[in-house]
Formats: structure tokens, sequence, C-alpha cells
């Protein structure tokens, strides 16, 4: 494992109840802040690898911490989301844009 890495809450419980012995810090707002934008590109990077479904969740726990670190709640987000689709679309319809002219 790369050391320093942001882990989930309970991960230090979990390597405990293997026998081992985890050390750890608490990070500062700006330090988890950079954290996060890394954990955001290993778990984008899982998934291009993997295509697994679990990869996505783990994205998206990442981009609610994120949201939240930025004083934006999930229930906040989702709305930023669904504005952004109703007025420019998803992408659904699987449009590629060739060439504007």
């Amino acid at each position: 494992m790369t050391m320093p890495k942001l882990v989930r809450d309970r991960i230090p419980e979990l390597v405990r109840a293997n026998g081992e012995e985890p050390v750890t810090e608490i990070a500062d707002v700006q330090r988890y802040r950079e954290l996060l934008r890394d954990k955001l590109s290993e778990e984008v990077a899982e998934f291009l690898e993997s295509g697994e479904v679990e990869e996505l969740a783990d994205i998206m726990e990442v981009l609610h911490a994120l949201a939240q670190a930025a004083g934006v709640s999930p229930a906040e987000l989702e709305r930023i989301r669904a504005g952004k689709a109703a007025e420019r679309g998803g992408f659904a319809d699987r449009v590629v844009l060739l060439d504007v002219r």
C-alpha cells in the first residue's frame, strides 16, 4: 500500500481485527481536501481498469465527501446535478459531437 493514503473510517478497525496495528493521523482540512482529490483519481482509475459497479459506488462516496468538504450536502449536490441535466441533458442518448461548423 502506498502511504500516506486516505482510507475509509473503519479501515483501522478492520486492520486491527486482522491482527495488525495501523498507524494513522487525522488530516487537517487542507490536507483532507488534497487527499480526497487523490482518492478520486485512484477510484476513477480503478473503475476504468475493472469496469466494476462497486468502483462507481466508491467514486460516489468520494464525491459526497468532496461536496461535504466544500459545504454542500449530498442532497444539494444532487439538486445541482439534476439542474444541469434539466438544462443541458444527461448522457443517456449517447450523443457524440464530431464537429461544429
